[in-house]
Protein backbone atom coordinates (compact mmCIF):
# COMPACT_ATOMS: atom_id res chain seq x y z
CA UNK A 1 0.00 0.00 0.00
CA UNK A 2 1.56 3.45 -1.08
CA UNK A 3 1.80 6.01 1.80
CA UNK A 4 -0.67 8.54 0.47
CA UNK A 5 -3.37 4.96 0.44
CA UNK A 6 -2.34 4.90 4.01
CA UNK A 7 -3.28 7.98 4.81
CA UNK A 8 -6.53 8.64 3.30
CA UNK A 9 -7.67 5.64 5.09
CA UNK A 10 -6.51 6.44 7.94
CA UNK A 11 -8.28 10.17 7.71
CA UNK A 12 -11.45 8.56 7.00
CA UNK A 13 -10.92 6.24 9.62
CA UNK A 14 -10.37 8.95 12.18
CA UNK A 15 -13.77 10.14 12.84
CA UNK A 16 -16.30 8.19 15.34
CA UNK A 17 -19.20 7.75 12.98
CA UNK A 18 -16.81 6.64 9.56
CA UNK A 19 -15.14 4.36 12.33
CA UNK A 20 -18.33 2.69 13.77
CA UNK A 21 -19.41 2.48 10.35
CA UNK A 22 -16.60 0.49 9.19
CA UNK A 23 -16.02 -1.53 12.14
CA UNK A 24 -19.94 -2.47 11.90
CA UNK A 25 -19.11 -3.57 8.11
CA UNK A 26 -16.03 -5.87 9.20
CA UNK A 27 -17.75 -7.34 11.52
CA UNK A 28 -20.97 -8.12 8.92
CA UNK A 29 -17.90 -10.14 6.52
CA UNK A 30 -17.83 -9.90 3.07
CA UNK A 31 -22.10 -9.81 2.83
CA UNK A 32 -22.31 -6.34 3.69
CA UNK A 33 -25.05 -4.37 4.93
CA UNK A 34 -27.65 -2.94 3.55
CA UNK A 35 -26.99 1.24 3.55
CA UNK A 36 -30.47 1.56 5.60
CA UNK A 37 -29.60 -1.18 8.23
CA UNK A 38 -26.56 0.25 8.97
CA UNK A 39 -28.35 3.76 9.46
CA UNK A 40 -31.00 2.36 11.71
CA UNK A 41 -28.33 0.28 13.91
CA UNK A 42 -25.99 3.73 14.35
CA UNK A 43 -28.56 5.95 14.51
CA UNK A 44 -27.35 7.98 11.89
CA UNK A 45 -29.42 9.65 9.30
CA UNK A 46 -29.32 9.42 6.09
CA UNK A 47 -27.55 12.21 4.50
CA UNK A 48 -24.80 11.81 7.15
CA UNK A 49 -24.91 8.49 6.47
CA UNK A 50 -24.17 8.52 2.96
CA UNK A 51 -21.70 11.59 3.27
CA UNK A 52 -19.83 8.84 5.85
CA UNK A 53 -19.63 6.18 3.40
CA UNK A 54 -19.00 7.67 0.37
CA UNK A 55 -15.95 9.23 2.25
CA UNK A 56 -15.15 5.07 3.48
CA UNK A 57 -15.63 4.17 -0.15
CA UNK A 58 -13.41 7.26 -1.53
CA UNK A 59 -10.84 6.10 0.96
CA UNK A 60 -10.84 2.55 -0.71
CA UNK A 61 -12.08 0.83 2.71
CA UNK A 62 -15.60 0.25 1.59
CA UNK A 63 -17.05 -1.09 -1.80
CA UNK A 64 -20.96 -1.41 -2.69
CA UNK A 65 -23.07 -3.00 -4.91
CA UNK A 66 -26.70 -2.47 -5.74
CA UNK A 67 -29.54 -5.58 -4.70
CA UNK A 68 -32.70 -4.47 -6.08
CA UNK A 69 -33.65 -1.43 -4.62
CA UNK A 70 -30.81 -1.48 -1.96
CA UNK A 71 -27.43 -0.82 -1.99
CA UNK A 72 -25.24 -3.02 0.18
CA UNK A 73 -21.78 -1.87 1.81
CA UNK A 74 -19.02 -4.09 2.37
CA UNK A 75 -15.31 -3.76 4.08
CA UNK A 76 -13.11 -4.42 1.31
CA UNK A 77 -10.66 -6.75 3.40
CA UNK A 78 -7.72 -6.51 1.11
CA UNK A 79 -7.57 -3.23 1.45
CA UNK A 80 -7.78 -3.41 5.14
CA UNK A 81 -5.29 -6.12 5.20
CA UNK A 82 -3.09 -3.88 3.33
CA UNK A 83 -3.34 -0.75 5.46
CA UNK A 84 -3.00 -3.18 8.59
CA UNK A 85 0.52 -4.82 6.81
CA UNK A 86 1.57 -1.46 5.82
CA UNK A 87 1.69 -0.08 9.56
CA UNK A 88 3.33 -3.28 11.04
CA UNK A 89 5.97 -4.23 8.43
CA UNK A 90 8.41 -2.69 10.13
CA UNK A 91 7.04 -4.13 13.36
CA UNK A 92 10.33 -5.31 15.90
CA UNK A 93 12.62 -4.10 13.45
CA UNK A 94 11.21 -6.37 10.57
CA UNK A 95 12.68 -9.24 12.71
CA UNK A 96 8.69 -10.94 13.72
CA UNK A 97 10.72 -13.09 16.35
CA UNK A 98 11.69 -10.25 18.11
CA UNK A 99 8.13 -9.16 18.83
CA UNK A 100 6.17 -10.50 22.22
CA UNK A 101 4.05 -13.01 21.91
CA UNK A 102 0.95 -10.82 21.23
CA UNK A 103 2.94 -7.84 19.99
CA UNK A 104 1.35 -7.93 16.39
CA UNK A 105 -1.85 -9.65 16.94
CA UNK A 106 -5.24 -8.43 16.69
CA UNK A 107 -7.63 -8.74 19.97
CA UNK A 108 -9.87 -11.13 20.27
CA UNK A 109 -13.46 -10.51 21.46
CA UNK A 110 -15.85 -12.72 22.59
CA UNK A 111 -19.77 -11.86 22.82
CA UNK A 112 -18.18 -7.95 21.21
CA UNK A 113 -16.34 -7.29 23.99
CA UNK A 114 -12.84 -6.75 23.39
CA UNK A 115 -10.18 -8.44 25.59
CA UNK A 116 -6.78 -7.61 26.92
CA UNK A 117 -3.79 -9.21 26.87
CA UNK A 118 -4.23 -11.45 30.20
CA UNK A 119 -7.61 -11.78 29.51
CA UNK A 120 -6.68 -13.27 25.67
CA UNK A 121 -3.68 -15.45 27.51
CA UNK A 122 -6.58 -17.05 30.34
CA UNK A 123 -9.47 -17.78 27.05
CA UNK A 124 -6.83 -19.43 24.96
CA UNK A 125 -5.77 -21.73 27.76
Amino acid sequence: MKKEKTIAALAALAQESRLDVFRMLVQSGPEGLPAGEIGARLGVPSPTLSFHLNHLKHAGLVTCRRDSRSIIYSADFKAMTDLISYLTENCCRGQAELCAPAACKPARAINGKQLRSAEREKVSA
